[in-house]
């Protein structure tokens, strides 16, 4: 017979106060790993429009950057592709036995973070030049 824990109740939204680093890098690998397959069907389609034709496909990619909604999204895309690959090296090292203990993994998450955030403003700028 299995054993049941208490885990409070499902309505209790006051929990992820409780979550520690280790579960926000969790959810976080999980949501970009979501949007990353989301992102794949959206590049499927786009590229679909090649099957219309050269003129088509250039004229789908002009209409797309023309739109400054779509720079906002290649910024997100970038944020979102770099924490996955970044968490997952850092899951990597984890399985491999470097840094098990639960500081090493916290300061490896908080790491991950922010080298994230310092890629993504780096970026930025050409994301912008390339609307003008």
């Amino acid at each position: 017979m299995s054993q049941s824990y208490d885990r409070g109740l499902v309505e209790d939204f006051g929990r992820w106060r409780e979550f520690s680093a280790g579960m926000w890098a969790w959810v976080f690998h999980k949501f970009t790993g979501w949007v990353l397959i989301g992102y794949l069907f959206t590049h499927v389609a786009v590229l679909s429009s090649a099957l219309n034709g050269a003129t088509a496909y250039t004229n789908t990619l002009q209409g797309l950057e023309a739109l400054a909604v779509v720079r906002v999204l290649e910024v997100g895309l970038l944020a979102v592709a770099v924490f996955h690959i970044l968490n997952g090296i850092r899951l990597l090292f984890v399985d491999l036995g470097v840094g098990l203990d639960l500081e090493t993994q916290e300061k490896s998450f908080y790491a991950s973070l922010i080298l994230t955030g310092i890629i993504v403003v780096a970026s930025v700028p050409v994301f912008i030049e390339g609307a003008f």
